[in-house]
């Protein structure tokens, strides 16, 4: 018979479950058990070991299509890098790196020469490759890569220079020590012009692992976290590479030189090619999440035991997780958790169907960019916030090494950094709201930002995430007056989540028009930029709550399904509250329905007190993969 925690973790789990389970048994073993050190020797070894015990079992065959050696299933290759996240990070990141980014640029931006040529070596870690994107003067801005690739058509050979010291490839995983090839982003030069970032592959070593001619690579050393991967430079001094070398699907260069290209207008050939390699940012959020959930379900078990001082007329010490304070340090960032997972599962379902589809809709893909940008930022910043609550939730105990919360802490910080800076990551969120989604310009200008709210039409249909007849049915139901009970109708929460984003956009929008016509472009753009991220914010709290309604809705067991109600009530209420001022000044929410709001969350906490176990039981997480000393009393005087 099924337990309501099983019905809990399956829901959570949702479409690739089986996959999720698979996975959690691997992870059991001892080799995959957590382990801390900050010697990056041991730690790049271990992670070495594993990746190879992974290759052997067939881990990477998931992401690759089948017609090159793999499964094809995207959904399953991206859930089980996920899963790493709870074994090891540096794992998660290197598997990541080699798999995902490495091969998925040579799978995805390559054609037939490069898949025979790479596809199956890179599967069977025979050749190990970086993803060399990132330059010490320019992250995020990749238009602006300084990299360049320069056409010698006498030789037939494309020139790789880092022609500046901020040119310099920086930060690159794989590159210290084990790529023996990279994936290098650069600006293709032929004829004496530029045609805008290409990718291209390099190789950087010989057998030896030594930096082959013109190469010079370098170790990043000790970083914050992940001490298994070995971040790297590498700089250019022309190094020539055959003409075949380039990743050409969406740009060629002819054996004369010609240019050629299936895409004419430079910014949409620029971010179809990004496109492509959407999967990373995908799995770096939910991984991120995977590990906030490790770090939660350590803080609970540790108040469910820990005692700490005694109530009046009573000699026995009280459970630090019955004080109210401490109910609320933790239920809402567990509620946020499962908000997240629900809304993770709907991201990589549609990047599945979208990149297993013989024809992908233009307009579908550039809104699974913008949900991937949005979740990508959301998750990583509420694991940041979860795993350093859950650390201070378990006092000093929670600062020793052995029960893993620092480990997760100093891994995950990064997370908010790679994979897009998640301040630009939430601007081009709203970009897209505010645009429309507009085909013709995908860029960060604010000259485009402020030439498209021009023209924004405030009342345009909201979009829906989940099932329409759901949300309808709900917001039929919602209860719109001053009552206190009303706060805990799901169909008045959604409501104040939909009129909250709806105001934001149109309000942004006629900021942007109005400011347009009394200073420059940027400068509109500048004035605005936090009116522009709380409205990004808003409608990722948003889809996130649809996504949580829906899988209430899909969950087959009552007793679960009122569980779930009471968290997706308790993540409601703590977004509500986290913007009350917001929701007060513009008149969405009374004063005095305010307070309503907190005594609302006290009530949820109540109500989840008894289910705290049960709450974390439906994480999945294996006994061994959340393992802390503190946990088992019975070591601590060994």
């Amino acid at each position: 018979m099924t337990t309501t925690a099983e019905h809990l973790r399956n829901a959570l789990d949702g479409r690739w479950r089986d996959v999720k389970n698979a996975v959690r048994e691997e992870l059991s073993t001892e080799v995959f058990r957590p382990h801390y050190t900050p010697n990056t020797v041991i730690a790049r070894a271990k992670v070495a070991e594993q990746m190879k015990i992974m290759a052997a079992k067939g881990a990477a065959e998931d992401g690759f299509r089948k017609e090159h050696g793999g499964n094809g299933d995207v959904g399953a290759a991206v859930t089980r890098i996920e899963m790493l996240a709870m074994s090891d990070l540096s794992l998660m990141v290197k598997a990541g790196v080699q798999w995902g980014l490495f091969g998925g640029a040579v799978e995805n931006l390559g054609t037939e020469r490069h898949h025979k040529a790479y596809v199956q070596r890179i599967i069977d870690l025979d050749l190990m490759g970086c993803f060399g994107m990132t330059e010490t003067g320019h992250g995020s801005d990749v238009q602006a890569l300084e990299t360049t690739a320069t056409y010698d058509p006498a030789t037939q050979e494309f020139v790789i220079n880092s022609p500046t010291p901020t040119s310099r490839k920086d930060y690159i995983g794989g590159a210290a020590e084990t790529a023996k090839v990279s994936a290098v982003f650069a600006q293709l030069i032929t004829g004496g012009e530029s045609h805008g970032v290409h990718c291209f592959v390099v190789p950087l070593r010989d057998e030896d692992g030594n930096d082959l001619p013109g190469i010079t690579t370098s170790d990043c050393h000790y970083k914050g976290g992940l001490p298994g991967v070995d971040n790297g430079r590498i700089m250019f001094d022309n190094v020539r590479i055959p003409r075949d070398n380039l990743l050409n699907k969406y740009g060629d260069v002819a054996a004369d030189g010609t240019y050629s290209s299936p895409i004419e207008n430079v910014n949409r050939r620029f971010f179809t090619m990004l496109g492509t390699l959407i999967r990373g940012r995908v799995t770096v959020g939910g991984s991120a999440a995977a590990a906030g959930r490790v770090a939660l379900d350590i803080a609970v078990r540790y108040a469910l035991q820990r005692k700490q001082f005694s109530a009046p007329d009573d000699d026995d010490e009280v459970l630090i997780m019955d004080y109210l304070v401490h109910q609320r340090r933790l239920f809402p960032l567990i509620a946020r958790s499962y908000a997240l997972q629900f809304a993770q599962n709907e991201l990589v379902a549609r990047l599945h169907d979208l990149q297993t589809s013989d024809n992908p809709d233009a307009e579908e893909q550039r809104e699974l960019e913008s949900r991937a940008a949005g979740l990508k930022a959301a998750n990583t910043w509420h694991t940041s916030t979860a795993i350093q609550e859950a650390r201070e939730a378990c006092g000093g105990a929670g600062y020793l090494a052995e029960n893993r919360l620092i480990a997760l802490r100093a891994d995950t910080d990064v997370f908010t950094t790679f994979e897009g800076d998640n301040h630009v990551l939430t601007q081009l969120v709203a970009k897209e709201l505010l645009t429309a989604y507009a085909d013709d310009i995908k860029g960060m200008s604010p000259v485009e930002w402020v030439r498209f709210a021009a023209n924004f039409a405030g009342d345009r249909v909201l979009k829906r995430t989940a099932a329409e007849a759901i949300m309808q049915t709900i917001l039929d139901s919602r209860q719109d007056n001053e009552e206190e009970g009303s706060l805990f109708n799901r169909g008045t929460q959604v409501k104040m989540f939909e009129d909250r984003e709806e105001y934001l956009l149109a309000s942004v929008a006629r900021r942007l028009q109005r400011k347009s016509k009394e200073m420059s472009a940027f400068d509109a753009f500048n004035s605005v930029q936090d009116h522009v991220l709380h409205t990004a914010k808003a409608h990722i709290d948003r889809i996130v709550l649809e996504a949580f309604v829906a899988g209430i809705d899909a969950c087959e067991d009552e007793d679960a399904r009122n569980i779930l109600g009471m968290v997706c009530d308790l993540y409601a209420l703590s977004v509500i509250e986290d913007d009350k001022a917001w929701f007060i000044e513009h008149r969405f929410l009374s004063t005095e329905r305010a307070k309503a709001v907190t005594r609302g969350i006290n009530q949820r906490c109540r109500d989840l007190r008894p289910h705290a176990e049960l709450l974390v039981d439906g994480f999945g997480i294996p006994e061994q993969l959340r393992y802390a000393e503190m946990l088992h009393p019975e070591n601590i005087l060994d």
